[in-house]
């Protein structure tokens, strides 16, 4: 299995993220019994200082550079990566994908329909370059902005009800798509830092989403341990009260 994590800022992670692509890490070298690689053209951290994808410093230091690589970035949507996608499967030789996209299509560059021509370019490339890949998606899930501005709420609904419809309607058995569940417990106080990117509890939630959809239709390494989830809720329970 070659996993490519694809995304926007909450898979890319800024200096000092350990971001979900890491948990997941940890998750499949406990679970997974058979043979994996993280492959992907990119491996660094948004330097939001620098605002360039330029830093190494990731939350654990031990984080092996292999496993660091992904094709996520600041500020990219489904609008950035369809163009991209094909030579990325083909150059890595990628036969699965877990992509987080969307939040920035529809927060600057399309609409909900066109983000969702977006999605099934994106599919279509990417079968071009390896016609039996397999991929999760995952829809747009609760933020700030959704909560707070009416019209984009909508826009993020319209567009999950849209990717559910790409997911059903391109999927094939020798290349499956998976829509992910909305993460169980995404409370935007306690799973994000600014409303929107994910502090340590969010990426267990994001990481256990994708991790619990590949197992209960693929038979991919084990449900997610939620443990895992409670001890990033305690952690951030202490940094809360240690701030205040």
């Amino acid at each position: 299995m070659r996993i490519m994590f694809v995304g926007d800022s909450m898979t890319v992670g800024h200096t000092g993220d350990f971001t979900w692509r890491y948990r997941m890490w940890q998750h499949l070298n406990a679970s997974f019994g058979g043979p994996y690689r993280i492959v992907g053209p990119r491996r660094a951290l948004h330097d939001t200082l620098r605002d360039s994808p330029t830093s190494h410093e990731y939350g654990d230091p031990g984080f092996p550079e292999a496993a660091r690589r992904h094709l996520a970035g600041w500020g990219e949507g489904w609008l950035h990566m369809a163009p991209l996608i094909g030579d990325a499967v083909r150059h890595h030789d990628a036969d699965t994908l877990l992509v987080s996209l969307g939040l920035i299509d529809l927060g600057f560059y399309t609409n909900a329909e066109q983000t969702a021509e977006n999605v099934r370019q994106f599919v279509a490339r990417a079968r071009e370059a390896a016609p039996h890949i397999r991929a999760v998606l995952m829809p747009v899930i609760p933020n700030v902005r959704a909560v707070t501005d009416g019209p984009f709420g909508a826009e993020c609904e319209r567009f999950n009800e849209l990717l559910g419809k790409a997911v059903a309607d391109l999927s094939t058995p020798a290349s499956p798509l998976l829509l992910a569940s909305e993460p169980a417990g995404w409370e935007i106080p306690r799973a994000t830092y600014d409303g929107t990117h994910p502090s340590p509890e969010g990426e267990h939630l994001l990481a256990g989403a994708f991790a619990d959809a590949m197992h209960q239709a693929w038979g991919v390494g084990a449900p997610y341990e939620t443990h895992e989830v409670h001890r990033a809720h305690r952690a951030h329970e202490v940094h809360e009260v240690s701030a205040g």
